[in-house]
């Protein structure tokens, strides 16, 4: 069962310790058979309860999985060995298509809004025990979601949509829960939730967004979580249609237990217009990140759903870093407020820029996708060859891996800085690497 590795420990803890550092050094390999509890517990000499307490430990650590009667297992993908990593070295002189980030000369500075910022906050000090959210910041973001159709909800401030994401898990979820994920989806996702001790069903995905069959039949098959990004899907570049999030909102009613959350990442960079689904289920969270928009390293999304959900969510963070800094918080509201970034400008950037490269890519016989967003999604033969070859012809892309479970494979370019001389070039490239691509034409499953 275990080979020649032998697990120690007196307490839950030492147990734990010794299980997940043989993950981690390759000596317990994904998908081998731990021991049953009584059977491990008779051998080190303790309390089932106690190797039981070391596998709970596990699991909410996302280094093994459970099933039942057919015991627990080190994870396929474990949390120590996340899909950040599965990226290219980008050598000198090789054009970074696959870094994911938004164009530089798309982001507003940030020098004079931070520093009226701090001379705001030398006139008025935040200090222990003030609100967690900047006024000002709440009315803004609760304007822009009613404009949205999103329905009316308390407003929370996190840093990042992750953070948003994981903290919503936490407070509904508990480990061995099945959460629905695009598939191809955000790989920082895919990763979370095993992380969380919890279990990915992966849920196919098309230029509308999630296949409702897909949908139905995770949430029919025990999930009780399903994660929606509303536009520029990364990394297919989906966005929600009107036609699809009803669809999606009729799987939803037969499901009204299911914990809904979006992610609206794409908010101020894209020009599709939003069809929420939030408010169909008891429990919904919709977030709302400034990164792509206003600058990574600002760390801001601002999260709003039902009563409960938000003030579950304020609850925790109170007791971990009480807030996110209202400095940060108001340079995005001078941000917002004086127009910095003029969102229809910068839609038209991206989708310029995605729509040349999909149509350079067709007129050599490749099909890709991405209606929205700073990303195009290749399906290729083999993702490994594709990626090597397009590096040696001096174009980084991202290989599929870091955001596929089931779904087949293909690569992402990141169009935010391709320029019209490029595009030519880089089809080209990925027409020589990959050559024509047959397939069931926008879908990604």
């Amino acid at each position: 069962m275990l080979g020649e590795y032998v697990i120690t420990g007196r307490r839950a803890a030492q147990i734990a310790a010794s299980v997940e550092r043989a993950v981690g050094a390759g000596e317990l390999e994904p998908g081998q058979l731990l021991p049953p509890m009584r059977e491990l517990a008779e051998r080190l000499g303790v309390n089932p309860n106690t190797v039981a307490a070391a596998y709970r430990t596990l699991r909410e650590r996302g280094v093994i999985e459970t099933a039942g009667r057919r015991g627990s297992r080190v994870r396929p993908r474990p949390a120590t060995t996340g899909r950040e990593y599965i990226r290219v070295d980008v050598p000198e002189g090789v054009r970074d298509l696959a870094d994911g980030n938004p164009d530089v000369a798309l982001l507003p500075p940030l020098a004079e809004v931070f520093a009226a910022a701090a001379a705001q906050g030398d006139r008025e000090p935040v200090l222990y025990g003030a609100g967690p959210v900047e006024p000002e910041l709440a009315r803004i973001a609760r304007a822009d979601l009613d404009a949205d159709g999103v329905p009316d909800g308390p407003v929370a401030v996190t840093s990042g949509s992750l953070d948003a994401i994981e903290r919503v898990f936490a407070v509904h979820l508990k480990p061995g829960d099945a959460v629905a994920v695009e598939d191809p989806g955000w790989g920082s996702v895919l990763d979370l939730v095993p992380a969380l001790g919890l279990r990915v069903v992966p849920v196919g995905v098309d230029d509308e967004g999630p296949l409702p069959g897909d949908v139905r039949r995770a949430l029919e098959g025990g999930a009780c979580a399903l994660v929606v990004t509303d536009r520029a899907q990364n990394p297919t570049g989906a966005a929600v249609s009107a036609a699809r999030a009803r669809a999606l909102r009729s799987v939803l009613r037969e499901h009204p237990e299911t914990l809904l959350i979006e992610d609206d990442h794409g908010y101020r960079i894209v020009d599709q217009a939003l069809h929420p689904l939030a408010g169909v289920t008891h429990h919904w969270a919709f977030v709302r990140s400034v990164a792509k928009a206003y600058g990574p390293d600002l760390r801001l999304a601002v999260l709003t759903g039902d009563a409960a959900t938000v003030d579950r969510v304020r609850g925790r963070q109170r007791l971990g870093p009480g807030w996110v800094s209202r400095l940060v918080q108001r340079a995005v509201v001078r941000l917002r407020a004086g127009g910095a970034v003029d969102a229809r400008v910068v839609a038209v950037a991206y989708s310029r820029r995605r729509d040349a490269l999909i149509g350079a890519l067709a007129r050599r016989g490749v099909e890709a996708c991405g209606v929205s967003g700073m990303n195009v999604w290749i399906r290729v033969p083999d993702e490994t060859g594709a990626v090597a070859r397009l590096l040696h012809a001096g174009w980084a892309v991202a290989p599929g891996a870091r955001f596929r479970m089931n779904a087949p494979q293909g690569i992402r370019i990141t169009i935010s800085t391709l320029t019209d001389e490029e595009i030519g070039r880089v089809a080209d490239a990925v027409a020589s690497a990959i050559g024509s691509v047959s397939g069931d034409g926008d879908r990604y499953v």
